[in-house]
């Protein structure tokens, strides 16, 4: 099972030529299984704060863009429930200021998932196998 970092799911939706090699190939195969792809609905969150920063943008907006997203049949949003936003807190501390970051690990840790990332302090942490 993996869990996608938001700038995984952007790539692999507008530019997969930007994912690695293994990444590419993890999702290729989780997409093609009725595992689907995982992502953290605090993803949903940080596409709409970095277009609104302008510091991504899409060729359509944010809402549809990711709505679009929801319609693929192999992705599955997590919302943070009680236990993520714990372990978020709890696990993931020590590994990253960033909150979205630490609500994707935390997903992943709640799912028993890797990550796919290339962000370094994600897997310097070790929390989770990663996938880049």
């Amino acid at each position: 099972m993996i869990v996608l970092d938001t700038h995984a799911w952007i790539w692999f939706i507008n530019s997969p030529e930007e994912l690695g090699k293994r990444a590419a190939a993890a999702i290729d195969k989780a997409r093609s299984t009725a595992e689907g792809l995982h992502i953290s609905c605090i993803s949903t969150w940080e596409i709409h704060m970095l277009a609104a920063k302008s510091r991504l943008t899409l060729a359509i907006t944010p809402d549809l863009w990711v709505t679009r997203c929801e319609r693929l049949s192999f992705i599955r949003f997590h919302p943070v429930n009680n236990s993520i936003a714990r372990l978020a807190v709890t696990a993931c501390a020590a590994m990253h200021a960033d909150p979205a970051d630490r609500m994707i690990v935390a997903t992943a840790l709640y799912l028993g998932a890797s990550v796919v990332t290339r962000d370094e302090k994600i897997k310097a942490s070790a929390l989770v196998p990663c996938i880049w």
